[in-house]
């Protein structure tokens, strides 16, 4: 008789996916406080590109993309667990921080200069996780590719606002 490994149980694998989401939407949420702080006041002072959406389209677009890439990093761990993942998930932490920082450093400290050369670093955090993701479990690769489109968007938004001004 064989035993699935630890991180492959099923109790415990929903523990984890819920550990996942909750450890995302805390970034999320963290970097959430320092832009609310300046959406209202500092923000609507910069001039924006035509293509700048709405302010009330990024909490929705953040938190399903929050959601959808702890789900992929869940996805990684039960395929692989933590010790055969470790570099994958690392990466996946450290965009994750990245992606935090991006939103203290444009927001929190009004610095759209800072923050274009933060977002490209994190740009390519994105695509070398989703790519490191995809190898080990497509499904999880593309639920990143979403997250991947985003940040490029939200790359060129904060080129065309830091040439703006």
């Amino acid at each position: 008789m064989t035993t699935q490994p630890l991180h492959a149980r099923r109790s415990n694998g929903l523990l984890a996916a819920a550990i996942s989401i909750a450890l995302a939407l805390a970034a999320g949420g963290i970097g959430g406080f320092a832009t609310a702080s300046s959406v209202a006041t500092w923000y609507t002072g910069l001039e924006k590109p035509a293509f700048n959406p709405p302010n009330g389209v990024f909490a929705p677009v953040w938190t399903l993309l929050y959601i959808l890439m702890a789900l992929a990093a869940w996805r990684v761990w039960r395929r692989v667990g933590f010790s055969a993942g470790r570099a994958t998930l690392t990466l996946y932490g450290a965009q994750l921080i990245l992606n935090l920082a991006w939103s203290l450093i444009f927001f929190g400290l009004r610095q759209p200069g800072f923050a274009l050369v933060e977002v490209v670093v994190l740009l390519a955090a994105v695509a070398a996780t989703t790519l490191a993701f995809w190898r080990i479990d497509r499904p999880a690769g593309a639920m990143m590719i979403p997250y991947l489109a985003w940040v490029s968007f939200a790359s060129l938004l904060n080129f065309e606002i830091w040439r703006l001004n």
